[in-house]
């Protein structure tokens, strides 16, 4: 087997996503080019393109043996993972929050070699938090080490979703009710509107539970943030079976702290399940 310098690596990707995170703040506030993707609820700028072009590029020209998958360039025909070392790219993540001039963007760049994650990096250049990740060798943010939270009782748990994807008609009566059951039996629910982003405060221990699924997810949400959070001491399962979640299909997802994982799960799987009664 081929022996990777990880450390180089990890150093050319981290200076990488801060001179994208510089393209990035830069045009945060400049006027935006928007196309629908899958329907109104994901959407794409000409800004997602070209800095996808940026990291890309120069990755293909540093490391031309190495495979790559990006949210603008491969779409929505994904490749097999390899053991080859494959970068996973999200240029802009949150591209609504975006177009809105909402803070919450960032970059998202990982790093799977032999089907696992070992390099993980997601930078808010807006509001300057620099998630990262290496496996065996905790999640940072800033550098400073971070921790899932402790929190055990589910009625304290504040949780995370995502409410545009009642936009998507099959999922509109589950989201209303998963909702539903969310805001009476937890602390609270926030929306953030970047996955990535919301995964990496699973990581520093701001909120304890977030699912996440529909046809705007895929493997450029999660692959980077689901090491930040496994460094960190959470999970990142299916929902719907409860196995670790496969990035290459990741149809339902939910992250958690390790003390109430299992509660959050069937809350939300009850939800769904009201729902299937009724509709039947």
């Amino acid at each position: 087997m081929a022996k990777h310098d990880e450390d180089f690596y990890y150093n050319f990707a981290l200076k990488l996503a801060l001179e994208a995170g510089h393209v990035l703040k830069g045009v945060t506030f400049a006027k935006k080019t928007v196309t629908q993707k899958l329907g109104n609820w994901d959407l794409v700028t000409e800004y997602d393109r070209k800095i996808e072009d940026i990291i890309i590029g120069k990755l293909k020209q540093q490391f031309p043996e190495h495979k790559f998958i990006g949210e603008e360039s491969t779409g929505k025909d994904l490749p097999e993972l390899t053991e080859d070392p494959t970068w996973i790219i999200d240029p802009i993540d949150g591209t609504t929050n975006f177009i809105h001039n909402f803070p919450q963007i960032c970059v998202v760049i990982g790093l799977s070699i032999c089907k696992e994650m070992r390099i993980g990096i997601v930078y808010n250049p807006v509001l300057e938090q620099l998630f990262t990740a290496r496996k065996g060798r905790g999640s940072f943010l800033n550098g400073r080490p971070l921790k899932t939270s402790t929190v055990d009782d589910i009625s304290k748990a504040l949780t995370a979703i995502e409410p545009e994807f009642m936009k998507v008609e099959s999922l509109r009566d589950k989201m209303i009710e998963r909702i539903k059951t969310l805001a009476i039996k937890t602390q609270g629910i926030r929306t953030i509107g970047s996955a990535a982003i919301t995964l990496c405060y699973i990581a520093m221990g701001a909120i304890e539970g977030y699912q996440i699924e529909g046809p705007g997810i895929s493997t450029w949400d999660i692959a980077a943030a689901s090491l930040i959070i496994t460094e960190a001491g959470g999970v990142v399962v299916d929902r719907v079976t409860g196995n670790d979640v496969d990035i290459m299909n990741p149809r339902a997802i939910g992250a958690f702290n390790k003390t109430i994982v299992q509660d959050l799960r069937k809350m939300i799987n009850d939800a769904d399940r009201q729902v299937e009664l009724h509709q039947n």
